[in-house]
Order: C-alpha cells, then sequence, then structure tokens
C-alpha cells in the first residue's frame, strides 16, 4: 500500500521490453529487492538494485494499462515506497493498482493554484466523488468538481514543484486510480443488484 504522497522523482535511464531501469533523485536507503515501488503510480517490483537507483520487471499488461508504456530513456516519473506499519498516511490508501488512464484537457493559474480538468473514461468518472480522493500518476488529490466525463484538482505550488504534476500540459496522458472505498462500495452495490435480478428471476421462474 501506498500513501500518494511522493517521496522522489526519478530519471528513466533504460527500458526493454520486459524491464525498466530508474534512477531516483533522492538515494533510497536499505532499498530490498523484492520490494514495492509506485513508480507514476503503478505498483512495481524491485528486481535488482545498484549504487544509484533499480530495476523493475514490467508485465506486458503495465505497459498496456498504464502510461509506463509511453516512457522513454530520460523521462521523469513519480516514485513512492510502499508503506511500513506505523507509517503516517499523509494522503489517502493507494494500492498502486491503476484503475485506467485520462487525459489532461485544460489548466489553469488561479493565485497560488493550478486548477487541472482530466477527461476520465465511463467505467471510471462514476466511481469519482467530489471532495473525494484519487491518485493521478500516484499523487493523492482532492477532487474539486465532477463532470460528466471528467474532474477537476487544484495543484498547491508543492506539489507542482516537487512532481511530475508540473510538467503536465493539455494532451498529456496520466494514470488514475480511484478511491478504495468507492472501489468496493460500487462492487458490493453491483453484486447485491445483480443477486437480486437472479433472485426474482427465479422467483418468476
Amino acid at each position: 500500500m501506498f500513501s500518494g504522497i511522493i517521496e522522489s522523482l526519478g530519471t528513466v535511464r533504460a527500458r526493454t521490453r520486459d524491464r525498466i531501469e530508474i534512477e531516483p533523485r533522492v538515494h533510497f536507503a536499505q532499498l530490498e529487492i523484492g520490494e514495492s515501488i509506485a513508480v507514476n503510480g503503478a505498483c512495481l517490483t524491485v528486481a535488482a538494485i545498484s549504487d544509484d537507483g533499480f530495476t523493475a520487471d514490467v508485465m506486458p499488461e503495465t505497459w498496456q494499462r498504464t502510461t509506463l508504456g509511453e516512457l522513454t530513456d530520460g523521462a521523469t516519473i513519480n516514485l513512492e515506497r510502499a508503506l511500513r506499519l506505523g507509517d503516517r498516511v499523509g494522503g489517502h490508501m493507494v494500492s498502486g493498482h491503476v484503475d485506467g488512464t485520462g487525459v489532461v484537457t485544460a489548466l489553469r493559474e488561479d493565485a497560488n493554484a493550478r486548477w487541472v480538468t482530466i477527461a476520465t473514461p465511463d467505467n471510471l468518472i462514476e466511481l469519482v466523488a467530489e471532495k473525494g480522493c484519487i491518485a493521478v500518476d500516484g499523487i493523492s488529490l482532492t477532487v474539486v468538481d465532477v463532470f460528466e466525463a471528467a474532474f477537476t484538482v487544484s495543484l498547491i505550488p508543492v506539489t507542482v514543484a516537487a512532481t511530475v504534476a508540473g510538467a503536465w500540459r493539455v494532451a498529456t496522458n496520466v494514470n488514475l486510480e480511484v478511491d478504495l472505498i468507492a472501489r468496493y462500495v460500487a462492487r458490493t452495490v453491483a453484486a447485491r443488484d445483480s443477486s437480486a435480478v437472479l433472485a426474482t428471476a427465479a422467483r418468476q421462474g
């Protein structure tokens, strides 16, 4: 589990068909093989460690379902190590399992805030709640407004400066992970409705 508080930016040093090599810009002490690290919000497992970074395996599903497939050598990325028992959760509970991708469609400066509008797939927008939480490229953000097919967030200067959000532009693709509670409530309601339909059909049959 993660909290959506980015620990460091990182640089993609190299990528192959099934691996990605990353150099954090802040030294990760006591990094271990098998450890989980969120890369732009996608949970990856450390497969090898070097003096200045680490390598992670990436499955075809991850390349295809997230924006990691768009990364090139030299790209800047968000990094967060997995939470340890007893750590503060400064953002919200994030699993690192990306639900889908969205597209930045508008940016607006408002005093010390930067408003960002993100177009969102139909199957995810129904799980996004006004004033609820969402992870965008692994960053824990509060939803300001929700529309039919998009939502807005407001970024503070620290977020703009310390994460890849500062490089977001119109047409940038971003990873989205909806709030875990919303996801499981939706699944529970769907299962209950399905059971009700089956029960009604059985009675009528």
